[in-house]
């Protein structure tokens, strides 16, 4: 158990004393209380807000509970000082003995250290990327993977089931104008000069290997047949050449999804009707006829009645139309249908979308709302743009795709691990500019060569020591100095760092910590280059040189796990 999660039970169990006493009501909620560290270290090693959150429900004055639990809490052999400061926060200072113990628990756990329970295995379905299968991945689908991929690992990593979702956009327009796409190149395989791509089509490279395939396959079977003879086949061959090459680009990123669902298999099977009977039995889609547009009425409107869904009743501004006038399902019913689907095997759902979808979060949310009763935890998660740069100039580089960057372009020209770190450097709702030269740039401004450079030179100490011919000793935790420990403090963060990033569904924050930890390392090596004392390798204290290559080795563990997490490598070597 980590030192947080320790005092986390500690306050638990003071808290579970004062109710016995008599002191303080029974059956109060605690799911808000936080045990961390105060924000001025000056103030003690560990802070809670116990008080503050229980006094009102209990009917007590803050710094009066709190001077209750600090009786308590100070009565622990971990605990030097316990105060109440403000108008009710506690605050604790621990023996250096905690630090000792919790650096040796980052050893025992390895790459286990600041796994937690706390998901108790709710089961979470996140999706990401589910770009439409109509080319390969371009830049503006690398963010949204990436934190994808970050926030399922960190789920999982904090005890919940995890499942990894890609939704295929296999039905509709885009589709069919795809296969009319291959069509185009396929007779173009065949001899034909096709011209200039028409407006409306897909002009991309990537579709002459799915022509030429059909070509060599069929002949010339479908060049003047009509379109209802070739159509269905057309599509079916380049979606799947479609999203084997979306996988093979997210391999490139280490992205592997658990499940890819297929709309057009899912309105095969009836799910969208499945889902409109479900709501008109429970009076949430009635036949309607929607109002004009504001402004300016476009003179091809005319009133036409649709199954509305009553999306006002759970805070959008107007109910949404699920069907289209010829029939055909909306953009909106058919997600509906799909995240009913996804509702039936999650505890939770987290959707990761472009910022440009914006306009539709809250009808979604409505609709899950109502498809589970509000049972069922739902999140979305927007992620903005990303602006290619070189040297602080718009960079566009080759374009194969056609008219855009593609996602594998750019994990080539500067590796995955630049690519997902970068990406995990803002907060996802926050517009990023991404600099090729600087991604790559040797430097402390560029924070995944920092973290790297740092786990590096942790690798290193290991060859150092055999050059300088220590004599092995084994470590002795009780020499780490006051300077020292601060690194352990830092460290011990980690778990309630990593239970932090996935209940708020933000995986920039491991990024941000890492970021800390390695300007901490940085700054305790230098140190060595001002005080010889104070290097790690100790040709005459073969004792201390072991005690601090032991500290040395939970930095590295730490950095490791977390890297591991954003599904970057911790490399041993910096070239």
């Amino acid at each position: 158990m980590t030192l947080f999660s320790r005092f986390s039970d500690y306050i638990d169990a003071a808290l579970d004393t004062l109710v016995a006493k008599g002191a303080l009501s029974d059956g109060l909620d605690r799911s808000a209380i936080s045990v961390e560290p105060p924000r001025d270290p000056a103030h003690g090693d560990v802070a809670t807000n116990a008080a503050m959150v229980l006094a009102k429900p209990a009917g007590m004055n803050p710094r009066a509970l709190a001077d209750l639990l600090v009786t308590e809490l100070g009565a622990l052999d971990e605990v030097i000082e316990a105060s109440v400061a403000g108008p009710g926060f506690i605050n604790l200072r621990l023996v250096d003995g905690s630090w000792r113990d919790e650096l040796a628990l980052i050893h025992d756990g390895g790459g286990e250290y600041g796994r937690s329970a706390v998901g108790q295995g709710r089961r979470v379905n996140v999706e990401y990327v589910s770009a439409n299968p109509t080319g390969p991945m371009h830049v503006g689908h690398c963010r949204g993977a990436v934190v994808g991929d970050a926030l399922a690992a960190l789920l999982e990593y904090s005890g919940y089931a995890v499942t990894r979702e890609y939704y295929v956009n296999d039905a509709g327009g885009q589709v069919d104008v795809l296969a009319r796409s291959v069509h185009l190149r396929y007779r173009e395989a065949l001899g034909e000069d096709v011209g200039v791509v028409p407006e409306g089509l897909y002009p991309g490279d990537y579709l002459i290997p799915v022509a030429e395939k059909l070509a060599t396959e069929y002949g010339d079977r479908f060049v003047s047949a009509p379109e209802s003879a070739w159509l269905g086949l057309f599509r079916a061959e380049a979606v799947s050449a479609m999203m084997d090459m979306i996988r093979a680009d997210l391999a490139k990123l280490g992205i592997h999804h658990d499940l890819f669902s297929s709309e057009a298999e899912l309105q095969a099977a009836g799910k969208p009707e499945a889902a409109e009977k479900w709501l008109r039995d429970h009076d949430l889609v009635y036949d309607g006829v929607l109002e004009a547009p504001k402004g300016d009425t476009p003179d091809d409107w005319e009133p036409v009645e649709l199954p509305l869904f009553r999306s006002t009743r759970f805070g959008d501004d107007q109910d949404r139309p699920i069907k289209k006038s010829d029939g055909s399902w909306t953009y909106f019913g058919a997600d509906l249908a799909y995240h009913f689907q996804k509702s039936q095997d999650a505890d939770e759902m987290i959707d990761i979308w472009g910022a440009d979808h914006a306009g539709t979060v809250k009808r979604i949310k409505a609709a899950v709302a109502a498809l589970t009763d509000g049972k069922k935890k739902f999140d979305v998660k927007l992620v903005q743009m990303v602006r290619l740069l070189k040297n602080g100039e718009p960079f566009k580089m080759s374009k194969r795709a056609g008219n855009f960057v593609t996602l594998a372009d750019i994990v080539d020209e500067v590796g995955k691990d630049a690519v997902r770190f970068t990406m995990l450097t803002r907060k996802a709702d926050a517009q990023m500019d991404f600099d090729f030269a600087k991604v790559v740039e040797a430097s402390r401004d560029n924070p995944v060569f920092y973290v790297q450079y740092a786990h590096a030179r942790i690798a290193s100490l290991k060859r150092r020591l055999a050059e300088a011919e220590v004599a092995p000793a084994a470590p002795n935790a009780d020499r780490l100095d006051e300077y020292e420990l601060g690194l352990v403090k830092l460290l011990a963060q980690f778990p309630r760092i990593v239970e932090a990033a996935a209940s708020a569904r933000e995986p920039h924050r491991v990024a941000f910590y890492l970021g800390d930890v390695a300007a901490a390392f940085h700054a305790w090596w230098n140190l060595g280059n001002d005080r010889p004392d104070a290097r790690v390798i100790l040709a005459n204290d073969p004792e201390l040189t072991a005690t601090r290559l032991y500290l040395a080795d939970g930095i590295g563990q730490v950095i490791r796990n977390g890297l591991h997490l954003m599904g970057v490598e911790a490399l041993e070597e910096m070239k």
